[in-house]
């Protein structure tokens, strides 16, 4: 089969307690056309040595250092400058992917002629133990829904850069990939969802996005300072942010 080759971007840092199980789920991928692209944040753990042993044994490991610690919108960026392939995928250094997972959305992607699509995703405990509870893909999501959603998991997102373009993040330590999308959005009119929950998302006590209150932070400073919507405009759809962030969790 022809597989067009898929590009994995993973920013490492000081991940060595996850990073081996979160490799283990792009090698187990039945789509093989792969290059993962692991961008290593100046770690001060092992993750450095933890993707070297990966390497030896299969090529299209990366292992890309960055000379200062630089946050992941950097580590990001340097890894869609590197990448080779026609499609970019984001896969977080806690998070697993389905052993499907690229199968299902290339495929979909190249039949329905999709440039932005994400998945659904399950929720998983610290210690990798999944849970019932799944934030649920819509069909599809403008600009203006995403304003007051939290539904694109970075886990999940793949980009056809033949339909969308080059791209990059914005340069913001946190909640760059949201402000990613929404960019991304103001060029594709929809980003497409696919039901099926292809991707386990660890739920980590002391990781950026489990802290409630540092996500409201990143969001609001999202609308502000780079969206640039007003006041108005930025508490309207901070409201319905708030209440489908509560209504996803449940």
């Amino acid at each position: 089969m022809n597989e067009h080759l898929v590009s994995i971007i993973t920013p490492v840092y000081n991940a060595e307690k996850f990073l081996s199980d979160t490799i283990e789920s792009i090698k187990n991928q039945s789509y093989k056309n792969w290059e993962l692209l692991l961008v290593d944040d100046c770690s001060k753990d092992n993750s450095a040595n933890i993707i070297k042993e990966f390497q030896k044994n299969d090529d299209r490991i990366k292992y890309i250092k960055l000379e200062k610690n630089s946050g992941a919108s950097v580590s990001r960026n340097t890894g869609i400058k590197s990448a080779k392939g026609r499609f970019i995928a984001f896969v977080d250094s806690d998070d697993l992917w389905e052993p499907n997972k690229l199968e299902v959305q290339v495929n979909y992607m190249l039949k329905e002629n999709r440039g932005f699509t994400f998945t659904s995703y399950r929720y998983m405990k610290e210690d990798g133990v999944r849970t019932n509870k799944i934030a649920k893909a819509p069909y599809k999501i403008n600009y203006e829904g995403l304003l007051k959603n939290t539904i694109i998991g970075c886990s999940t997102v793949v980009v056809d850069r033949e339909i969308v373009g080059d791209f990059d993040m914005p340069l913001v330590r946190r909640g760059q990939d949201t402000a990613t999308w929404l960019k991304l959005l103001r060029k594709e009119k929809y980003a497409y969802g696919i039901e099926q929950d292809l991707v386990n998302y660890r739920l980590v006590g002391d990781s950026l996005s489990s802290n409630k209150i540092k996500a409201l932070k990143r969001t609001w400073n999202t609308y502000r300072n780079v969206e640039n919507l007003g006041m108005l405009k930025s508490s309207y759809v901070f409201c319905f942010y708030v209440f489908n962030a509560i209504k996803k969790r449940m």
